[in-house]
């Protein structure tokens, strides 16, 4: 039976794509979290700066059809109350080792973020399981493309900029997996309590990425866990 990490990646390497709520606003959290999730989301990460976070994350947590994680993970302390809450993956939009180091010592997979080539070594190098690219490069895929090019073993995973039209395309680039921000939970919508479009893009969303291939061979097997750090050498 995988660990409770295996098992997180091996959802990602299976769902391609999570859905990321990322609002001020504390009456859409949940309607628009449920609105994703009867999309066929199974996959959810759910933003620390976001209202009642730890309580919506406590609550989905129960769910054993969903992988749920915490975004804008910034310290230590943060992690811990995330991990507290129930949180199997851990996000950032930063590079922070220890951040890393705990979601290593407590069976959580880390997903720091990082632009440069040299950001996303030292994120892997530290043990990441998962590289956010953020923010956005302008070049979107191309950038992906050059950056695997030397660096295949790199699992990779876009967000800002990530859409309907251009998720194909980030998925030929050979990211690992994508995530939904705006381009999913749209800010008019919300706004307008449209949360029946929110279902309905999920579902074309998911569609879409479910039909393209599984995660990239080049990246190494999802079950490789702590300690096999790909071309350090």
């Amino acid at each position: 039976m995988p660990s409770p990490r295996a098992a997180v990646l091996e959802a990602f390497a299976h769902h391609r794509c999570s859905a990321i709520l990322r609002t001020d606003d504390a009456a859409v959290v949940r309607p628009a979290l449920d609105a994703v999730i009867a999309g066929g989301f199974r996959i959810v990460e759910v933003t620390l700066t976001t209202p009642g976070c730890l309580t919506h994350i406590r609550a989905l947590a129960q769910r054993d059809d969903l992988v749920i994680g915490a975004g804008t993970v910034l310290t230590v302390d943060d992690a811990k109350e995330a991990m507290a809450a129930g949180a199997r993956f851990l996000v950032s939009p930063v590079t922070d080792p220890q951040v890393i180091t705990f979601c290593r010592q407590h069976d959580l997979v880390s997903v720091p973020g990082a632009l440069t080539p040299t950001e996303m070594m030292t994120a892997h190098r530290a043990g990441a399981d998962l590289v956010k690219l953020f923010p956005a490069p302008a070049s979107g895929p191309d950038y992906v493309k050059a950056v695997r090019g030397p660096l295949p073993f790199l699992r990779l995973v876009p967000t800002s900029g990530v859409d309907e039209q251009n998720c194909l395309a980030w998925l030929a680039a050979g990211v690992f997996a994508l995530g939904f921000v705006n381009s999913l939970f749209d800010r008019e919508d919300l706004q307008q309590r449209r949360f029946d479009r929110l279902q309905q893009r999920a579902q074309r969303l998911v569609a879409k990425v479910s039909a393209y291939a599984p995660a990239p061979a080049a990246a190494p097997a999802v079950g490789a866990l702590a300690g096999q750090h790909v071309g350090n050498g």
